[in-house]
């Protein structure tokens, strides 16, 4: 795997995980698995996920994806965190919500092309649901 396709690491208090290119299972494993492993280190609980770079994935790959979230939940339980999904266009987006969406919309957002308002919901305090 090229490490050109893959950037995961912390800015500030934020986890940046970058995709370029063809995404696979296997650099949806890796991404994952490198989240999950900076998550613990640093305690950081805002990831933003940068798509505009990245192919439209197949439905298989989002699959992929939902599959990688139950496992992480099976493994270490509910991970706190509220994730910015930045997106080029409707059809990644449309892939994101499927991959991300057992999780409910409070936990994940997506964003089409607006960085600074991904960044600027991740620092926003999560709502509380009333019920």
């Amino acid at each position: 795997m090229e490490s050109q396709q893959l950037w995961v690491e912390p800015v500030g208090d934020i986890i940046i995980a970058r995709i370029r290119g063809a995404c696979t299972a296997a650099l949806l494993e890796e991404c994952q698995r490198r989240v999950i492993a900076l998550v613990q280190d640093t305690r950081q609980v805002k990831v933003l996920y940068d798509s505009l770079e990245m192919d439209v994935p197949s439905v298989d790959i989002a699959l992929v994806q939902q599959d990688l979230e139950s496992r992480a939940w099976e493994r270490y339980g509910p991970l706190p965190l509220r994730r910015a999904i930045l997106v080029a266009n409707t059809r990644i987006a449309y892939r994101a919500r499927i991959a991300f969406g057992e999780l409910g919309e409070g936990s994940y957002r997506v964003f089409y092309n607006d960085l600074a308002a991904a960044l600027r919901w991740l620092d926003e305090p999560p709502e509380i649901p009333l019920s």
